[in-house]
């Protein structure tokens, strides 16, 4: 994951989510950025760990345990994959 500073600004902030989401290799798939505000962290409860996936049909697709303990990023990587229609990766 990039390291980056706190964004101070919507356009940082949707600067900062370009970032991660080139790093990442995420482009397939569309990001929103949350407002300044937080109003999508505080409505969703991602206090202190969550993982959430909002499926093309703006539905929750997939809804993380609390962390540490429910913070399983393989099982998002597994929705992921499943909202774009790819295979799921075996190891």
């Amino acid at each position: 994951m990039p390291i980056v500073e706190d964004p101070i600004s919507i356009l940082e902030r949707k600067s900062v989510a370009k970032v991660c989401m080139t790093k990442l290799a995420l482009e397939p798939m569309p990001a929103l950025v949350d407002d300044m505000q937080d109003t999508a962290n505080e409505a969703y409860g991602a206090w202190p760990d969550r993982l959430y996936l909002i499926g093309k049909d703006g539905k929750v697709a997939f809804h993380g345990g609390r962390g540490p303990f429910g913070f399983k990023p393989d099982e998002l990587e597994d929705a992921i994959r499943a909202e774009l229609g790819l295979e799921s990766v075996e190891e």
